[in-house]
């Protein structure tokens, strides 16, 4: 009776993994879908995602391919890539009001920045999506395709939020068509959505893309400053008008996020 009670056991042990290891194949989709589906109504912008893996047992995921694209008018393919988005959930929260996640770590994503700093840029138009998106969900609405698109959904908890190894691509009129790679410095952000109230999956996205956009500007600002240096060292008309120019770009590109993030 004994081996027969734990053959028993022994074989439920193992359709309860298998089960879960299904689950977790079919749930992998299910994210992807999701991503791609909600991500676009809360960017303005097509969002699309290799593949999904999930550990249901373990609260590990990891997301890979994922590439934002760039709102209509700009000609480079996409705003935002990355290779790997590794996560860390407590898997218990899963079930409860707020999703806990212990940590998001963006691995080398390739940023690239389109666009005049004067008139507006692909970066820019994309947060100011964003942060539409983070209004309309605060404010009550009739309309039924409104309310869908800015519904709050599950509140989050992320106690650790990674960017690492980031470089941004960027090509400025106003610079004589001079095009630059630049790397960015770690993004951290700890303890978003602490507390019972938690934050939106919007809010988190207009919180990330803040940080983003904000170290991507001073490393443009950086760069144009130190060619501006060189222009000066050429002299004459020319490298007075180019450092004069360049100056002007610098500073169009801080008043202008200087702006968007009040």
């Amino acid at each position: 009776m004994k081996k027969i009670l734990l053959s028993i056991v022994i074989v439920l042990v193992v359709l309860i993994v298998a089960a879960v290891i299904v689950a977790g194949l079919f749930l992998g989709n299910i994210v992807k879908a999701g991503v791609e589906t909600v991500g676009p109504k809360i960017t303005q912008v097509p969002i699309k995602v290799d593949a999904v893996s999930l550990s249901i047992l373990t609260g590990s995921a990891k997301v890979e391919g994922l590439v934002v694209g760039n709102p209509e008018g700009y000609k480079t393919p996409q705003a935002i890539s990355v290779g790997t988005v590794a996560v860390g959930v407590n898997p218990l929260s899963v079930l409860s009001d707020k999703i806990v996640v212990r940590s998001i770590e963006v691995r080398e994503p390739e940023i690239t920045f389109e666009g005049n700093p004067f008139s507006g840029n692909n970066l820019a138009k994309i947060r100011d999506n964003v942060n539409a998106a983070t209004a309309a969900s605060q404010q009550p609405s009739t309309n039924q395709t409104v309310q869908a698109a800015s519904k709050p959904g599950k509140k989050l908890e992320v106690d650790d939020f990674l960017i690492s190894g980031a470089k941004v691509h960027v090509s400025l009129t106003g610079m004589g068509g001079k095009e630059m790679t630049l790397p960015l410095p770690d993004i951290h952000l700890t303890n978003l959505g602490k507390g019972t109230d938690g934050i939106t999956a919007t809010e988190l996205t207009r919180r990330v893309l803040d940080a983003l956009t904000t170290a991507t500007v001073k490393a443009v600002a950086n760069a144009a400053t130190n060619i501006g240096k060189g222009a000066e060292n050429l002299g004459g008309e020319a490298g007075k008008a180019a450092s004069e120019n360049l100056n002007k770009v610098t500073k169009g590109i801080g008043s202008l996020f200087k702006k968007s993030t009040n």
